[in-house]
């Protein structure tokens, strides 16, 4: 049985069957796009949302578009028992309240980047290391995309990072192709990314004066999200990111030099054998219109990805396009599509919304 064909199976065991769920660090950005996407989950009933500083408040004072949602945050010591457990506090946070957290529910998902890895080494190289090593084998990368088969009945989610699920989702079909691999030629990316990825806290250099009109570098080199790429793509890649002025989106932009010739028609083979039966994918690639190819803009608000390429010959280079909404697809979105296949669910519930347009900055 495929994959997909055991989802549909287990989908129709759990049909009509409502888990409870927690959102754990509510008043956050990606805590509030959680709390909206449950709130309208067939699947799904919440129950408790945490936040120390909002402690009794309403959601809505927080979040303004859930002004309609009758819930009030608790305080994060005191954990309901749930079905399913959403984690969307600071890194580090997570990894020293997992026992907690499992004592709780019996499904977490965690946003943060507690668990994205999947060695202690790695947390020694690209974070502080890990308080809780022994729940990283157990730990399923939430990105169904890459990670679909290894997730239906897992405990433990973990999902992945913004920056790097834009530059996975537009590098792995040529991953799956051949075209790219650890002895394939230089691969270049550069990622602009909006405001929302700082966070509700986000600081100085994200206020409006400072962040307004910039196209700032602010990981030139070395970003912790390289550790994903190279431990799930098992390519290294030359990695900046540029904050730019919106509040939505990441953008990735792919230089690839492959050391074997690659034609057009190689990479829609690619595009499309890799994302054809993708319920949240789409391959826009120099078509007419005026959005010719991804677009931060055209998914906001949505848990879809763009990817798109183009072809220099004359440089043999192949240029990757993707874009998703940071935090849908980069994040919330993604964690609830991940606990959705994990409990056998419509892979879509909750996530329907196609976005808008027309549509300001996102």
């Amino acid at each position: 049985m495929s994959a997909d064909d055991a989802t549909d199976s287990a989908a129709d065991v759990n049909a009509g069957e409502t888990y409870t769920a927690s959102v754990v660090g509510g008043t956050g950005f990606t805590g509030g796009e959680l709390l909206r996407i449950l709130s309208g989950h067939p699947d799904f009933e919440v129950v408790q949302a945490t936040s120390r500083s909002a402690d009794n408040m309403t959601v809505g004072r927080s979040h303004p578009n859930l002004r309609g949602l009758d819930l009030r945050f608790s305080d994060p010591d005191d954990l309901e028992s749930v079905d399913v457990l959403f984690s969307a506090t600071p890194h580090g946070v997570s990894m020293g309240r997992i026992d907690e957290y499992f004592e709780a529910a019996d499904t977490v998902v965690d946003l943060s980047a507690d668990f994205r890895l999947p060695e202690a080494a790695l947390y020694d190289e690209w974070y502080d290391g890990h308080e809780s090593p022994e729940y990283l084998e157990r730990a399923e990368y939430a990105l169904p995309e890459l990670n679909r088969e290894n997730l239906p009945g897992a405990d433990l989610i973990a999902g992945g990072g913004c920056n790097a699920t834009a530059t996975i989702l537009g590098l792995k079909p040529l991953v799956d192709a051949g075209a790219l691999g650890p002895d394939a030629g230089e691969v270049v990316v550069d990622v602009k990314v909006g405001s929302s990825e700082g966070g509700a806290g986000g600081g100085a250099a994200s206020s409006h004066p400072e962040r307004s009109g910039v196209v700032r570098p602010y990981a030139p080199t070395s970003h912790r999200h390289e550790a994903e790429i190279g431990a799930y793509l098992g390519l290294d890649v030359s990695f900046t990111v540029h904050a730019v002025e919106m509040v939505r989106g990441a953008s990735a932009t792919c230089h690839v030099f492959p050391d074997e010739p690659v034609s057009k028609a190689d990479l829609w083979q690619a595009y499309r054998g890799a994302y054809a039966d993708e319920p949240f994918m789409r391959i826009v690639s120099g078509g007419g219109g005026v959005y010719r190819y991804p677009e931060p803009k055209a998914v906001a608000g949505t848990n879809h990805g763009e990817v798109g390429f183009e072809l220099d010959p004359g440089n043999r280079r192949i240029v990757v396009f993707s874009a998703i909404d940071n935090m849908m697809k980069g994040s919330a979105g993604q964690a609830v599509h991940a606990a959705n296949v994990a409990l056998g669910l419509p892979e879509d519930a909750g996530l329907e919304f196609q976005g808008l347009h027309p549509v300001g900055s996102p």
